[in-house]
């Protein structure tokens, strides 16, 4: 199996790692960072251990222009839950009404570390299928990650 794409990203938050393993894994928490900028999350299921499903949908707010109130689903099965240290991922995601034309199928690790009372997190995500219309998620992979991991550090911030 051939890779489409794949990313590695790391941000180190001034949060415990307790802090932002529960921002992670607590569907309450998610809804409030997760997804690029302009979007929000109306639901969030995790069932957290492995084999366990996570499914999350991203709405897109008044600041997507033309695309606001579409939504884009991703159901997943974790792979590898270690509380505080590990979760891996299977995921498939894609835009309401068009799963299989947008559809894109991604394996997404990350890895949570403390370092000197801060939090390392290590994401690796690999696109190794997707739909014909899948292109412009594919290309903006990175800038959904790089603002997403920015709403992140703002949730943590707020959060302490």
């Amino acid at each position: 199996m051939e890779n489409i794409k794949e990313l590695s990203i790391e941000r180190i938050y001034d949060a415990s790692l307790e802090s932002v393993w529960k921002a992670w894994t607590d569907p309450e928490m998610l809804k409030k960072w997760w997804g690029p900028n302009n979007v929000t999350i109306p639901l969030c299921e995790v069932d957290l251990r492995r084999g366990g499903k996570f499914y999350i949908v991203m709405e897109a707010g008044v600041g997507m222009g033309p695309y606001k109130g579409l939504k884009w689903p991703m159901l997943a099965e974790f792979t590898e839950v270690v509380p505080n240290s590990r979760l891996s991922y299977n995921a498939n995601a894609w835009t309401e009404g068009k799963k299989e034309e947008t559809m894109i199928d991604q394996m997404t690790e990350i890895t949570f570390s403390e370092e000197d009372g801060k939090t390392k997190v290590s994401i690796k995500a690999v696109i190794y299928k997707t739909g014909p219309e899948a292109q412009m998620a594919v290309q903006g992979m990175e800038a959904g990650f790089t603002q997403q991991l920015g709403k992140l550090n703002s949730f943590l911030t707020a959060a302490n």
